[in-house]
């Protein structure tokens, strides 16, 4: 039984005596189940079968059975639980499920290596941390903001305390620090290859909500918990690699490759934020004032712009695309990102809007001359500009109809809630609607 785990660098679990399989649902939630460790090797092999049918986004009632396949490589142990989780694909009549959100991204990825590249990932998810008190009159527990030490930041040692947990999951932290917005945070940990990043983006949250539960907060990774409050983005740091080379490195800056890539990112960006800023809530945060990103332009170190080429050469060149939210679904983002700009490389589209000045203080009339155009204001319209981006929809394969039903779904029940509230629909101020619906997830 050992050969099969030795030959990927694990071994059978000796300390856990339950095994989480994890898989995520249609918006990036985890799921799974609980198996005797004794299963493990079954779920390698064979496989757990399982009910699909309530899991957002999957199968109807009439058709559900799935199976769940544990891929070896994930495999890390709770250290605060006694137990053990690893990610898998999910299966179904042996045969990959179409909507199965890793099992796309794996596709995708295998179509970019016969490209010749790999894609590289580096996340920046923010957070906010709250005393609840059985209200949705949130407690701020600390008054800190962006870089604040000691006295304003409050959750210092919880901070700490999850850096200190995330190798346990294979997260390298890196910086942690107080965000602009009061009680608001954010943990970098290292890059990887997009696969195991959008892995290393699920475990992360957990182990942040985990820890914080623990000490007695809530944390969100709402994209916009608080109405004047900074909003939560996840920046996405993106570099291909052709080999052992960096892709994206020229000769004065950025390659052809990487100029192409940010071309077919901002071609596809609005039907691409119904992906990367997946829910009502999201658009709350794209708005004026802010940092996050509202035009589709680009520039070196602007921070106004929505891809912004970071101030690093040599082995680290790389974009960051700025606009995603941690509402998103790793997987399907990725998926989706990669793809759009995999399209600009094939067609070698040129990169349009580019700007170096702050993009907040141009009027109509200059960003018309510059050809800048403005990501979707709602859900609803990104979801228009989805159903008419046959690349994206393309990315997203089998999951594409039951994620464009689902979020339909959502829109139409936030627009009922607003009329029956006798709310316009353009409202800016989070509703309770979105805190119940979103606040946990």
């Amino acid at each position: 039984m050992n050969e099969i785990f030795q030959s990927v660098g694990t071994t059978v679990p000796e300390k856990a005596k339950f095994l989480q399989l994890v898989f995520v649902d249609i918006n990036g939630v985890p799921k799974g189940m609980e198996i005797p460790a004794s299963r493990y090797e079954e779920a390698v092999k064979e496989g757990i079968a399982f009910d699909g049918s309530s899991i957002a986004g999957f199968q109807g009632i009439e058709d559900s059975d799935l199976i769940f396949k544990a891929d070896l490589t994930t495999y890390a142990e709770v250290p605060w639980e006694g137990i053990a989780r690893v990610y898998g694909y999910i299966y179904k009549d042996d045969r990959p499920y179409p909507a199965d959100p890793r099992g796309i991204l794996k596709g995708i990825l295998d179509r970019l290596a016969e490209e010749g590249y790999s894609a590289y990932v580096g996340p920046e998810p923010e957070f906010y941390l709250f005393k609840k008190n059985g209200t949705w009159e949130l407690d701020i527990p600390d008054n800190g903001g962006y870089f604040d030490l000691i006295t304003l930041d409050k959750a210092r040692g919880l901070k700490r305390e999850i850096a200190m947990y995330m190798p346990a999951f294979g997260l390298i932290p890196e910086v942690l620090h107080h965000e602009v917005g009061k009680a608001q945070h954010e943990i970098d940990f290292r890059f990887s290859n997009a696969l195991r990043t959008a892995d290393n983006i699920v475990s992360f949250k957990y182990l942040v909500k985990a820890i914080s539960e623990l000490h007695g907060y809530y944390a969100t990774f709402m994209p916009k918990p608080l109405y004047g409050f900074p909003g939560n983005g996840m920046h996405l740091h993106i570099n291909l690699s052709a080999g052992d080379e960096n892709a994206f490195i020229g000769q004065d800056g950025l390659s052809e490759t990487a100029l192409h890539f940010i071309g077919g990112i901002l071609k596809h960006a609005r039907a691409l934020a119904a992906i990367t800023n997946p829910t009502v809530n999201s658009y709350k945060r794209l708005v004026p004032g802010y940092e996050a990103p509202v035009y589709i332009s680009w520039g070196y170190r602007n921070r106004s712009a929505l891809i912004r080429v970071p101030a690093f050469w040599g082995k680290s060149a790389r974009i960051e695309y700025r606009c995603p939210d941690p509402s998103t679904n790793p997987y399907l983002a990725f998926a989706a990102i990669i793809t759009a700009g995999l399209d600009g490389v094939k067609r070698k589209l040129e990169p349009e809007a580019y700007v170096e000045t702050n993009v907040y203080e141009m009027d109509e009339e200059e960003m018309e001359s510059r050809g800048i155009k403005t990501l979707p204001g709602s859900l609803g319209e990104a979801l228009d500009a989805l159903k008419k981006d046959k690349v994206i929809q393309k990315a997203l394969g089998g999951a594409y109809k039951n994620f464009l039903t689902y979020k339909e779904r959502e829109w139409a029940e936030y627009v009922a809630y607003l009329e029956a509230s006798e709310l316009p629909i353009d409202i800016k101020k989070v509703t309770e609607w979105e805190l119940e619906r979103y606040f946990y997830i």
